[in-house]
């Protein structure tokens, strides 16, 4: 008798697989790298941000100025075992754990100690014989040795802790344990509080964001929270997020790290505080309420509260996040943010703000009609769906779609053929009726779509979020008009700075999309290559010894990301990497004008200067001239007033100096001018009145000072200097000082 084997679970009574299926939160859960989640330090980075941008979504909807606080808490392990009800006891087996050291590991670790101590022993003698023949050879400066040179010196902060944390990592991997070790090979290493992970030391984190937005409705708490891809933002106007994926894949992340669920406190204006506390059931994508409940809000309070416990990895990732969190405070200056990091080690805590700068919001984006270049069949079958059958034809053109009216879509009606008509009911549009209609809508052309669905940062908001961050040196925006996309508008701003705090050598590249900042990825991004493409020599700027700072925002119904992270926009859009070019070099020319104009003005600032170095001799030397004078004629009033002591050598010096700082004051005056302060044109007051020239004589001493070859006449300038020197002898010498003193140009 042959026994039959066992029918897998797996396979349906005919022996073929059985099927099977996936809830929306299972597949997230398995691909979390999708959603920004590929490692714990990752995880946490996008956890915060996801918070972040919603908290300040719900303050730009009411709207008021957003005033967003985040606290991280790292737990200890006795912390973290309280909260989850488990009690701490010794370990029995310590080889079974990857942070103790086990005897193999000792031994390796022992011998590479003694191998280098005694290439440190050594390393005097070659030191001395290496330096003897750098003294005979002294080494080229090869471009390699440069290049390293300057990356060790240029080499960010951000960039040395990661590294140091991946040498940290390398030097802890965890050996192969044995199963019966022996004595000689028992650990010798106590426990430590953290991890060590795939990229750095792992950690248990409480993140707590809130913010003063518009609150969440009661009986909505638990689907915005606990249900993937459920949102209010599937409409067709700009916004930060979409598909309702964020905040709960960082409920997925805790659960799947900690399974600790999130809590929620929120509330709307006048109504009172819903407290919540829920997880997600994964398999069926629905929330898990464990407390909802409502309390008295005695204070009026608004907004919404989140805390949620996960594993992360803050070493590695904390330049990341404070990037983000300053980069963030770059486009939105008009929001406030204090960031608070605490840790059982109380010199690894901290706290930092990035405060409010402007008091302008950019403006709410309006829900918009689909563009028909942006329609494709499935789209034009779903809206054909959500309204009513006995439609007409043109209605539906002209009320579902945008920058249609009745003339074009009657023209469009005919030119589909005779089996349409402009009272056809959209219910007797057949699989091949839509066809035809989404070749056509492809086809035809159509006005661009309208820019009131998109809300950029703003040129004024550009400026003073990279002022109050950078601190540059000096900075120009630009902001270019709305443009489209395969059917989606989009607006580019750009803004190019020079020096700055933190700012490194050569180009320092800043992206935002719909106004959230892109950190990674960012060799790939359109903005980069475009901004690598700039001949910035012929604007002035050195992109290899200058500090450029090179910011640039996009936004628009429909960001073109590449990859599945999104953290870059590809190059292969020709319209808008046109547009990114525009917007940079509109402004490296104005920064090219400002540079131009300050070279000029220090070159006059520096002649001034230097001419006031010879005053004193130019002044003893006219003083010899008079004296020399035996028979004046023309020059006899100057001769009286010099042996008389009214015309003395300090009188000279005196009015030489105020010529020259006559001359600086316009000089500054049209400095200002440069950096945005606005001053009526310079009125010079001469000392001597215009309609008293007369009663002077001509200045002999200006007829050796011509113009030029064959000059009749001497320079107006030398002219005014000259009858500014006559003094009038009736008045003390002191009288006169002070009166002129009082003159100054005024503007």
């Amino acid at each position: 008798m042959v026994r039959k084997s066992a029918k897998p679970a797996a396979e349906a009574d005919d022996g073929g697989p059985k099927l099977r299926f996936r809830s929306p939160a299972e597949f997230f859960a398995e691909n979390k790298n999708i959603a920004g989640f590929d490692n714990p330090g990752k995880s946490l980075y996008t956890t915060i941000r996801e918070l972040v941008e919603n908290g300040l979504d719900a303050a730009e909807s009411v709207p008021v100025l957003p005033m967003i606080d985040v606290v991280v808490d790292e737990l200890s392990i006795s912390e973290f075992n309280k909260m989850v009800g488990i009690n701490d006891r010794e370990r029995l087996d310590e080889t079974l754990y990857k942070d103790v050291e086990t005897g193999k590991e000792r031994k390796k670790r022992e011998a590479k100690e003694k191998r280098e101590a005694k290439r440190k022993k050594n390393q005097p003698s070659e030191n001395h014989q290496e330096a003897k023949k750098q003294k005979t050879n002294p080494p080229e400066d090869t471009d390699a040795n440069m290049q390293v040179k300057a990356e060790s010196q240029t080499q960010p902060d951000s960039l040395m802790e990661e590294t140091q944390a991946s040498a940290s990592q390398m030097s802890s991997q965890p050996a192969e344990l044995p199963s019966q070790p022996p004595p000689s090979e028992q650990p010798s290493q106590p426990s430590q509080a953290t991890q060590k992970g795939s990229r750095g030391d792992v950690s248990t984190l409480r993140v707590f964001v809130s913010d003063n937005g518009i609150g969440m409705a009661h009986d909505d708490v638990p689907d915005m929270l606990g249900r993937v891809l459920a949102g209010t933002k599937y409409c067709v106007k700009q916004s930060r997020g979409k598909f309702g994926l964020g905040s709960k894949m960082a409920l997925i992340w805790s659960k799947m790290s900690t399974s600790l669920p999130v809590d929620i406190r929120t509330a709307k204006a006048g109504c009172e505080i819903t407290h919540c506390v829920l997880d997600i059931d994964i398999s069926k994508n629905i929330p898990n309420v464990i407390v909802h409940e409502k309390l008295p809000n005695e204070n009026n309070w608004r907004g919404t509260e989140i805390k949620v416990t996960i594993q992360g990895s803050w070493t590695t990732y904390r330049a990341k996040i404070l990037q983000y969190m300053r980069q963030m405070a770059v486009i939105t200056p008009y929001a406030q943010f204090n960031f608070k990091f605490h840790s059982p080690r109380a010199e690894k805590s901290f706290e930092v703000t990035f405060s409010r700068r402007s008091d302008q919001m950019p403006p709410e984006p309006e829900e918009v009609k689909h563009h028909p270049a942006s329609i494709n069949q499935l789209l034009l079958k779903q809206l054909i769906s959500n309204i009513p059958g006995k439609t007409p034809l043109v209605r539906f053109l002209t009320r579902e779609l945008s920058n249609i009216d009745k003339p074009l879509a009657e023209r469009l009606i005919k030119e589909l053929g005779e089996t349409f008509s402009p009272t056809m009911p959209i219910s007797e549009l057949g699989l091949n009726e839509i066809r035809i209609l989404d070749k056509l809508l492809k086809e035809a052309r159509f006005g661009k779509p309208k820019g009131e669905c998109l809300s950029p940062a703003g040129e004024y908001n550009l400026r003073l979020g990279i002022m109050k961050e950078l601190r540059p040196d000096m900075v120009a925006t630009h902001a270019e008009s709305a443009d489209a996309f395969e059917g989606h508008p989009f607006i580019v701003e750009a803004g190019v700075s020079l020096g700055g705090d933190n700012v490194r050598n050569g180009l320092s590249i800043y992206r935002f999309a719909n106004r959230i900042p892109l950190l990674f990825e960012q060799g790939n991004d359109i903005v980069t290559k475009t901004a690598q493409d700039i001949p910035w020599g012929q604007y002035k700027i050195s992109a290899n010894t200058d500090r450029i700072g090179v910011f640039c925002s996009i936004v628009s119904t429909k960001i073109p990301f590449k990859g599945t992270g999104k953290e870059y926009i590809g190059d292969d859009s020709l319209t808008i990497k046109q547009s990114v070019r525009k917007a940079i070099q509109s402004c490296c020319a104005q920064l090219k004008t400002k540079l131009a104009r300050r070279a000029e003005l220090k070159s006059r600032q520096d002649r001034s200067r230097n001419l006031k170095r010879y005053i004193p001799d130019v002044a003893n030397a006219i003083m010899k001239f008079f004296e020399s004078v035996k028979s004046p004629t023309v020059s006899a009033e100057y001769v009286r007033q010099m042996q008389t002591g009214v015309l003395t050598k300090e009188v000279l010096e005196k009015k030489l100096s105020q010529h020259v700082e006559t001359s600086d004051r316009q000089n500054v005056v049209e400095l200002g001018s440069i950096f945005g302060y606005v001053h009526e044109q310079a009125e010079f007051v001469h000392l001597a009145p215009r309609a008293e020239t007369d009663l002077y004589s001509k200045p002999i001493l200006l007829q050796v000072m011509p113009a030029g070859e064959g000059a009749t006449q001497p320079p107006q300038v030398g002219i005014q200097f000259l009858e500014s020197l006559r003094v009038d002898p009736e008045k003390p010498e002191i009288e006169k000082v002070a009166a002129e003193d009082n003159k100054v140009p005024s503007t």
